[in-house]
């Protein structure tokens, strides 16, 4: 009896470890099967560019980027990268990566292969580029289909991108005041302060419509003093008269008006955003961005 019950436990334990070895060689057959079809993944991936010198990968490249196709430009100039990766214009070719990157929406790897390139070339004539490309990243940023065919205020957004672009292009021009990019960079500093300005001022009212009266007015005053040449200005005046009427401090409102009569006799210069155009008070009265 016990002899039986030794040979069905012996009998078990053989049946148990063929099962494990059975399993084992299974996931070694998977595994390698695996491992060919990467291996073979990768052979068609060299067999895609077979035969290509550095001119053609960038003949190619450029034809994709000009067709739009920027997922194409992107493999492309990253396989040349890897074919050449210490030619003479391999610093041309992270540069045109990173640009490539930004047609394509992508901003974040965008701006990650522009900072590889300060990184890895800071002497290169070409840096410049590589800061004006990261502050027209930021400019550009979160700028969709509605904000291409309609017409939004970008003021009334977050300001965040808004504030990291102005760094951009202001270290672009510290660094570099005799770029050939420093008279665009410039122009947007000024949409990018006018629309900081503005978003203030949206902020302040914002405040005036809670009944934070304190808060709205140094808000507003935030604008008189650090936007000082900005259309905002005449709109954050308003909201300062406003918020001292309230808070019964009518010396004060009264200062505020004099200011504004004397500097906008014939009120705002720039009219608001909502106010420019029929379609923009159509978008207004919506207020999808409210």
């Amino acid at each position: 009896m016990l002899q039986r019950v030794i040979s069905t436990m012996r009998f078990n334990l053989i049946k148990f470890l063929f099962i494990c070895c059975l399993g084992l060689s299974l996931q070694g057959c998977e595994t390698l099967k695996s491992l060919s079809s990467f291996a073979g993944s990768d052979s068609e991936s060299e067999d895609e560019y077979v035969g290509w010198n550095a001119e053609k990968f960038r003949t190619e490249a450029k034809i994709a980027l000009d067709a739009g196709s920027y997922d194409k430009a992107i493999k492309i100039y990253e396989a040349l990268s890897a074919r050449y990766p210490f030619g003479d214009e391999s610093a041309q070719t992270q540069l045109d990566v990173a640009y490539a990157y930004y047609k394509n929406n992508d901003p974040e790897a965008a701006i990650s292969a522009a900072d590889r390139f300060i990184k890895i070339n800071p002497r290169s004539d070409s840096v410049d580029y590589a800061y004006y490309l990261k502050g027209l990243v930021n400019y550009n940023r979160d700028i969709g289909f509605i904000d291409r065919f309609l017409p939004t205020d970008a003021s009334q957004r977050d300001p965040g991108n808004a504030r990291q672009a102005l760094e951009n292009f202001s270290e672009l021009i510290r660094r570099f005041p005799r770029s050939k990019y420093v008279a665009d960079s410039q122009l947007r500093m000024i949409a990018l302060n006018n629309n900081l300005a503005m978003y203030e001022v949206h902020v302040a009212r914002f405040y005036m419509k809670r009944k934070a009266y304190v808060a709205a007015a140094n808000r507003a005053k935030t604008v008189v003093e650090k936007y000082q040449r900005t259309p905002a200005v005449p709109y954050a005046l308003e909201v300062m008269k406003d918020a001292y009427t309230q808070l019964d401090q009518p010396d004060l409102a009264q200062d505020v008006a004099r200011v504004y009569d004397l500097n906008f006799p014939n009120g705002p210069p720039v009219p608001e955003h909502k106010d420019a155009t029929f379609s923009h008070k159509v978008w207004d009265f919506i207020g999808l961005e409210k």
